[in-house]
């Protein structure tokens, strides 16, 4: 086993240090990384063929206008065995960061050093020559990621099966689609014993079978200490497979440690994000359609007779204008409204529906008894929800305010869209509070969670151990590893 570094113009240079009898260092040690893109749009500076040689650098003596900052001042550790994962926007920097890790770029600063074999599996199709057979493409992708050729003659039959394209293997790979190429890249990657795997998005254009066929290879190659560096939109799947995460924004550390901590920041971030945005749409919604039947912008989405208005609206989450939230938040709708007359009969009502039109819950103050018995001039109305129970999924809010005898004075469809995640495992669009319980000759098994569910009665909280219990892993598990 070897040890590489790949480094910046102001690092140490690479060496290759001969195995020594000592406890193993981090397999992937990434020091002060930072990588920057000329810019290429018309009106910027070119560089020649001769100063880019005499600089050593397509970017040095640029200025910040003129470069895109893709990692700036990036420093990890990945020790043997653990599987790291990067979340982050797109153009974050996730994919130039294990483009550097695997050699394919050199960083302008900084170093990267990797402890064993690295196998790296990031854009589709990458190291498959398009106009020869699967079967020679193996061979040759073998080779490049440092196999002998007895050692793929070897392994030949096992890639094949692994990939399940065996009827397929000798025709030009340029007829494979998408995911037959993922099943191939991973299928020769895996089976090079990589101390390293370096996954992009790429798995995402699998099929599910071969998805949950790549996971369970994955941990294998952990639990056999190997170590995993994942870049992945899918949150729930770093969740599930990593034991840390780092979270990039704009090229820049945001934050790293334990996956639900740093997703969690992340999805509050973004729904921040959507929030303000959601502001702005609100109030160029405001200004193009002002009141009813006053040149409303879309009759679609907003009709009344203009008696009464609904003004603005809002979610809160915890106590906190935001558009995301967990299954079973505390919630609050919060309605701004102007009556442009005294009104004596009012009703204010919600629906929530998913885009494609699915009511899940509506109600209205007349259904439940609240009688408003006069309105005048301006006021705000909030309706609190302790525990909003809905399933994972995109949701839209509908807002009113109406006579008892339905006559609309302002109807606003879509005012407020939300974003529900759920970390307990479920489907459908509502998730009760709930827990199982065992009796006659139905026996609990060791170690599994404990029931909260005692003589036919629920308690409050009964799925809380997905938070609470420090013996609770919902990631996939392999004999030997440990994941608490």
């Amino acid at each position: 086993m070897s040890r590489s570094a790949n480094t910046g113009d102001r690092g140490r240079a690479g060496s290759e240090v001969p195995d020594r009898d000592i406890e193993r260092g981090p397999a992937i040690a990434v020091r002060g990384l930072s990588k920057s893109y000329r810019r290429m749009a018309a009106g910027f500076k070119m560089r020649t063929l001769k100063s880019a040689f005499l600089e050593r650098s397509l970017t040095s003596g640029l200025s910040d206008a003129e470069t895109i900052r893709a990692l700036e001042g990036v420093s990890f550790d990945v020790p043997p065995g653990e599987a790291f994962g990067v979340v982050g926007g797109n153009g974050s920097g996730k994919s130039t960061l294990l483009k550097v890790i695997a050699g394919l770029l050199r960083p302008d600063q900084g170093e990267v050093v990797t402890d064993g074999r690295v196998a790296a599996l990031i854009e589709l199709g990458a190291g498959f020559h398009p106009e020869i057979s699967g079967r020679q493409n193996i061979s040759i992708n073998g080779t490049v990621l440092g196999l002998s050729k007895k050692d793929i003659e070897e392994r030949y039959d096992s890639i094949v099966e692994f990939s399940g394209l065996a009827d397929y293997i000798d025709e030009p790979v340029k007829t494979y689609s998408s995911g037959m190429y993922v099943r191939l890249g991973f299928a020769v990657a895996i089976h090079t014993d990589p101390d390293i795997l370096l996954v992009d998005e790429v798995l995402a254009v699998g099929d599910e079978e071969f998805a949950h066929r790549c996971l369970k290879r994955i941990e294998q190659h952990l639990a056999g200490g190997g170590s995993l560096l994942v870049v992945s939109h899918s949150l729930t799947l770093i969740e599930d497979l990593c034991d840390r995460c780092l979270w990039l924004e704009r090229g820049r550390m945001r934050e790293i440690g334990e996956p639900r901590r740093v997703i969690d920041a992340y999805r509050q971030a973004v729904a921040e994000a959507e929030g303000r945005a959601h502001r702005e749409d609100l109030e160029r919604a405001t200004t193009a359609s002002g009141v009813p039947g006053e040149g409303a912008a879309d009759e679609n989405d907003r009709w009344g007779n203009g008696w009464a208005s609904i003004t603005s609206a809002r979610l809160l989450i915890n106590g906190k204008e935001q558009y995301h939230l967990e299954s079973g938040d505390e919630a609050v709708f919060e309605i701004e409204t102007q009556a442009h007359r005294p009104l004596e009969d009012v009703v204010f009502g919600i629906a929530i529906s998913t885009p494609r039109g699915i009511e899940c819950w509506g109600t209205n103050t007349d259904i439940e008894g609240l009688d408003i018995g006069r309105f005048e001039g301006s006021g705000r109305l909030q309706l609190c929800c302790p525990a909003l129970r809905l399933g994972a999924g995109e949701y839209s809010v509908d807002l009113a305010v109406h006579a008892r005898d339905g006559t609309p004075y302002d109807y606003r469809r879509d005012l407020l869209q939300m974003t529900v995640g759920q970390r307990e495992r479920g489907v459908g669009v509502y998730l009760p509070e709930h827990d199982w319980k065992l009796s006659g000759g139905l026996k609990q098994a060791t170690g599994s969670k404990g029931s909260r569910c005692e003589d036919g009665v629920a308690s409050s909280g009964a799925t809380e151990y997905a938070e609470d219990s420090p013996g609770t892993d919902r990631s996939p598990k392999t004999p030997g590893r440990d994941r608490s």
